[in-house]
């Protein structure tokens, strides 16, 4: 079967911007096709859909675009009975859809923010939730996800349900990376605001019903884009990447690095949240990914990809310059007060992910996407590395020469018993050959067990998702 919607036409868009041309160029219309020919052979025991999120503008940008600001779009692959089908759409925000109506851009970006008229903040929102980052399922209920904004619900034909307030409990947003618990089936959230409270904790029982929401006080608005959950704790980090809402609203960086801010990173504890969360002062340092956290005895240990300072521009003048985030450790002793910090790489890559059955416990193997190439304004990720945690070493698998690839999504093999009995998928562009293959890695013998071959280019993402039948 195969179906598509009318062509669209594509937007004139600057093709000197690294985020608009290239890997990361847009497309500008949606597919549902299935039989999708692969080469190898689809494990049986691979049923479900795999979905990944990114920015992809319907429109040509206001002013200045940043990678951030494009409207969301899903790509998934969907498995059944050793077949493959993909789809596309974009997630239908209400601001995206006011845009569809008059033709235009109407919303500035992060580089340049424009406040809307009030027509348009009336229908629209203040600021476009684009939910490009994430896609999540949770209680029989799939996300896609923004860090600024509610979660907007989607189905796994991917159509736009709406933005979803957990039936008018959940207040302020919710962050694009939450943690489901394996073992109590949890889903653990925060949202960061600019405005007081700065902070807020959310937790989520496994039926689907928010259950708690705690404020939690910090000096000032900061960007917090990820965080770690253990089984007993919950893990925030209060870095110096500072909101300033009145530059943003007169059209600058709304984001800036302070380092005069200071660092800290504090912990709670999962059984009272309530309590206050103790604080441990750290040398300034910037992490967007998370890869895991776990509990060992009296301290928590959390890894994730560090770098020395944020890595990404917010309409400076300047260009960032940054050094290549790099895998590190931090245990935090929360006897003595001691944060301990240990890097476990030397090689630049981000996007850590484990198999999502061992979060929040000591897990042995991680999954890092490699990068091929990592500059100021350009950046490719050609594989991942495979890290044994317990024996401290790793391996490097790479697509082939002219892979464009991200982070990998973890599939469990529900017929064989390991914590690495299971395949890693990942969109993969050939820049030479322009093609896109759904590449499927068996993650335990890091063997190509099949490639599905998409019948469009896929642009570069952000985060996905394997969600079984």
């Amino acid at each position: 079967m195969t179906t598509m919607d009318e062509p669209s036409v594509a937007p004139a868009f600057d093709p000197a911007d690294p985020y608009l041309s290239g890997a990361w160029a847009p497309v500008a219309d949606e597919l549902d096709i299935a039989e999708l020919p692969v080469t190898g052979e689809l494990p049986d025991a691979l049923t479900g859909s795999y979905l990944r999120n990114g920015p992809n503008p319907a429109f040509a940008p206001l002013g200045r675009y940043h990678l951030f600001d494009g409207d969301g779009m899903l790509h998934a692959v969907a498995f059944e009975d050793g077949a493959a089908r993909y789809r596309n759409r974009w997630v239908e925000s209400a601001a995206l859809r006011v845009e569809r109506r008059e033709g235009r851009a109407l919303y500035g970006g992060l580089s340049e923010f424009a406040v809307p008229s009030p027509e348009l903040v009336a229908e629209g929102g203040m600021m476009k939730n684009t939910a490009n980052t994430h896609v999540v399922g949770h209680a029989g209920r799939v996300f896609a996800l923004m860090e600024a904004a509610r979660p907007t619900e989607v189905d796994l034909a991917l159509a736009t349900l709406g933005e979803y307030d957990f039936d008018g409990a959940l207040v302020g947003p919710m962050t694009a990376h939450p943690k489901v618990d394996p073992v109590t089936g949890e889903l653990v959230f925060f949202g960061y605001n600019p405005f007081p409270p700065f902070l807020r904790v959310h937790v989520a029982d496994a039926a689907g019903t928010l259950v708690q929401s705690v404020d939690v006080d910090l000096p000032g608005p900061v960007m917090m884009h990820d965080f770690a959950v253990s089984a007993d704790h919950i893990v925030l980090f209060d870095l110096p990447a500072v909101f300033d809402v009145k530059t943003m609203l007169e059209g600058g960086a709304g984001i800036r690095w302070e380092p005069e801010h200071g660092a800290r990173i504090g912990v709670l504890d999962r059984s009272d949240l309530t309590a206050p969360p103790r604080w441990f002062e750290v040398e300034p340092f910037w992490m967007f990914h998370v890869l895991n956290a776990f509990d060992d005895g009296g301290a928590v240990v959390v890894d994730g990809c560090r770098t020395d300072r944020l890595n990404t521009t917010f309409g400076d003048e300047e260009p960032v310059r940054a050094r290549p985030p790099v895998l590190h450790r931090w245990r935090i002793d929360l006897a003595t007060g001691a944060v301990t910090e240990q890097q476990l790489d030397d090689r630049a890559g981000d996007f850590p992910r484990v198999n999502d059955d061992v979060a929040g416990a000591d897990a042995r193997y991680g999954y890092v996407a490699k990068a091929e190439r990592w500059e100021d304004d350009e950046v490719f990720f050609d594989g991942f590395v495979k890290h044994d945690l317990f024996a401290g070493t790793s391996e490097v698998y790479s697509y082939g020469p002219g892979a464009v690839s991200g982070e990998v999504s973890f599939a469990p093999d529900p017929t064989r018993d390991g914590e690495d009995a299971g395949w890693l998928l990942n969109f993969v562009w050939n820049r030479v050959e322009d093609r896109s293959d759904l590449v499927v890695v068996d993650a335990a013998a890091l063997e190509e067990v099949a490639r599905v071959h998409l019948p469009r280019r896929v642009p570069s993402g952000f985060h996905g998702n394997w969600l079984p039948a």
